[in-house]
């Protein structure tokens, strides 16, 4: 089995829970959404990167393996377009995994959630532009969350802001993650400011706010993009 991968590489986590962990990046190529603030917009296409086997991607981890090592991180693109894929490389590597994923295949989602640790689910948000049909998705990434925490993975949600985004917004998603998600105590929200943070200096406040009202309903942290500021992948 074989499948497209834009980019192998080891380097420190700069978003989420993880933050800080050195991980060797797996970035598959192709993308089901299209999110105005994608930061990677080359993986969008399917055909991007060169196509690999399983045990050349095996072997390729294995030579960046480094004595820091904690998980690889499975990203994109969106990864579970490749979830068969998926499952056959982690079933052969035997490492600990993080999906990073939009959270809106929860069936393909389903055929790899016994073999990861970890899992970032990106809650998009009308603004982002991802889908003509912001209700589906939302309910299809609430989905996925639910599946993960009932597995027992260590989850957490991801919601990027801009500085046009609107305090209602942000607060009706947590309160929306609160009441539909089983077991919310094991869930925790990250806010994660776009990038340039340049663009945030004269909307600082609303981060605080965005803050406050999602901690009435989550465990809520606030962390930016730390890999753009350290200028590494």
């Amino acid at each position: 089995m074989k499948a497209y991968v834009s980019e192998v590489f080891s380097s420190i986590q700069g978003e989420g829970k993880l933050l800080g962990r050195r991980q060797i990046f797996v970035r598959f190529s192709g993308c089901n959404l299209n999110c105005n603030y994608c930061d990677t917009p080359l993986s969008r296409n399917p055909l991007y990167g060169n196509e690999i086997f399983i045990d050349e991607l095996y072997r390729e981890i294995k030579n960046l393996l480094t004595p820091d090592f904690h998980s690889i991180s499975l990203t994109g693109g969106e990864p579970l377009l490749h979830a068969d894929f998926i499952r056959e490389f982690l079933e052969k590597c035997n490492l600990d995994a993080l999906i990073e994923t939009n959270g809106s295949l929860p069936h393909e989602l389903e055929k790899i959630v016994d073999l990861i640790k970890y899992a970032s689910v990106d809650i998009k948000l009308p603004e982002h532009e991802a889908v003509s049909n912001w209700d589906d998705l939302l309910d299809d990434e609430l989905e996925s969350i639910n599946l993960l925490i009932e597995e027992g993975i260590n989850t957490y949600c991801k919601l990027v802001v801009l500085p046009s985004t609107e305090l209602d917004r942000v607060t009706f998603i947590a309160s929306k993650i609160a009441h539909e998600i089983h077991n919310v105590s094991k869930l925790s929200l990250v806010i994660q400011p776009a990038s340039p943070l340049d663009n945030w200096k004269k909307h600082s406040l609303k981060l605080f706010k965005f803050s406050e009202k999602s901690g009435e309903y989550l465990d809520v942290l606030t962390i930016p993009q730390i890999h753009k500021l350290l200028k590494i992948r």
